[in-house]
């Protein structure tokens, strides 16, 4: 498939098993990463892999986070958030780490480390990877952003889930992207 019709047929993939990717593959991944659009090369981006015994400690962490939000977290609450890093054989963390710059604002490098992560969801794509960006609060925790030892001046901004798909991968659905767009003035 070429580069075009990649982009057009990219999908996420929720449903992941063994295997993770791969250190060539991994190597692909960010160094897709880091050819997204960067103003003056801050670099505004870095990344957590986490597998294993790791991710483990991830679900001990959101359970941590949860329970300091809600004391009297329920027993079945507590689970469902131990569980929720099992989904895949690997999860990158994505951060966006602000500098200050007085040419490139805060929302402009966040947008970069974004798009850091869309690159990286097209090259999983293409070598035949699963994966799925996934964010909700506790990505947006600052008990979770603590227990991963972000600087202050960093941001979670999803978790994405890595791993070989577990069924098809599904068809992109057709979009009518006329309604998003006008021209102006």
């Amino acid at each position: 498939m070429d580069a075009i019709e990649l982009i057009k047929q990219r999908t996420s993939c929720a449903q992941l098993a063994e295997p993770a990717p791969s250190p060539q593959q991994l190597q692909s991944l960010y160094q897709a990463a880091f050819r997204a659009a960067d103003h003056r090369q801050l670099k505004p981006a870095r990344f957590l892999q986490i597998e294993g015994r790791g991710l483990e400690q991830l679900g001990d962490l959101f359970v941590q986070a949860r329970r300091h939000n809600q004391p009297d977290l329920p027993l079945e609450d507590e689970a469902k958030a131990r569980s929720l890093p099992s989904r895949a054989p690997m999860i990158i963390v994505a951060i966006a780490c602000i500098q200050a710059d007085p040419k490139v604002p805060e929302i402009e490098q966040v947008l970069s480390a974004g798009a850091s992560v869309q690159n990286m969801l097209n090259m999983a794509y293409a070598l035949g990877l699963g994966a799925i960006w996934r964010t909700g609060d506790l990505a947006f925790d600052p008990n979770v952003a603590a227990g991963l030892g972000l600087a202050s001046n960093e941001k979670v901004i999803g978790f994405i889930y890595m791993g070989t798909p577990r069924v098809p991968m599904r068809a992109a659905p057709e979009y009518d992207y006329e309604n998003h767009v006008k021209a102006w003035p």
